[in-house]
């Protein structure tokens, strides 16, 4: 009843045109302008602010959108995005450096393109998606520390040295949460697909909407209570 009730305020807006959605479209602008310095110029320093500064925006859009209340479905969307297209520009641009191994360079976006393939199957029992798991979101918090760090490693001395050990621990750390987040969705649509019946067709779609409406309703809820 309480959950209820709290749903017309909780539930995220429309709305295109927020500080929250302009923070997420200014990491999205970052992402090429990542590959140029590293595969470029190979500014790696540039390149390695550019990062910091990124993640600052990450933790930045959720805050505002709590705190000014503009939790929108545009940024629901923008936010997964640009974190993803981050770390798959981050490790294609790491691996054509010779940085990180080309095996870590195809075992991340392996893992998405497996959970990409799952999306079919939800649709035939008119899911769009299921909830993020709190493990996919830790997985890609060690991810975004890990690849700095490797990229400084590169500087050498004590502070490469250094950056080069906590960053393979991260890097580790979040592959193996990364990948134990996918099977666990697996598990999660493996579980949908055996206690349900599939929908006829016509009835998918406005299966789904609703079904993407209450999700995004409760994925607000849960952020603003995580405060991250």
């Amino acid at each position: 009843m309480s959950a209820e009730a709290s749903t017309p305020q909780d539930a995220p807006s429309t709305r295109v045109l927020t500080l929250p959605n302009l923070l997420s479209v200014v990491r999205l602008a970052g992402v090429p302008l990542f590959l140029w310095l590293v595969l470029g110029p190979e500014a790696d320093l540039w390149a390695l602010g550019l990062l910091v500064v990124s993640g600052l925006t990450d933790w930045a859009d959720g805050w505002l959108a709590r705190r000014l209340g503009q939790t929108s479905v545009v940024g629901q969307v923008l936010d997964p995005v640009a974190d993803r297209l981050y770390i798959l520009a981050v490790v294609v641009g790491l691996g054509l450096r010779d940085v990180i191994p080309w095996w870590l360079v195809v075992a991340l976006p392996l893992r998405d393109a497996l959970m990409w393939g799952l999306v079919p199957l939800l649709r035939t029992r008119g899911y769009s998606s299921l909830p993020v798991h709190f493990l996919g979101k830790a997985a890609t918090f060690n991810l975004l520390y890990a690849f700095p760090l490797l990229l400084l490693a590169e500087a050498g001395g004590l502070v490469g040295d250094l950056a080069r050990v906590f960053g393979w621990a991260f890097a580790f750390w979040g592959l193996g949460l990364y990948w134990w987040a996918g099977v666990l969705y697996a598990w999660q649509v493996r579980t949908l697909l055996r206690g349900t019946e599939r929908l006829p067709r016509e009835e998918r779609r406005a299966a789904s909407t609703r079904q993407g409406s209450r999700a995004e309703r409760a994925g607000g809820r849960t952020r603003a209570g995580r405060g991250a």
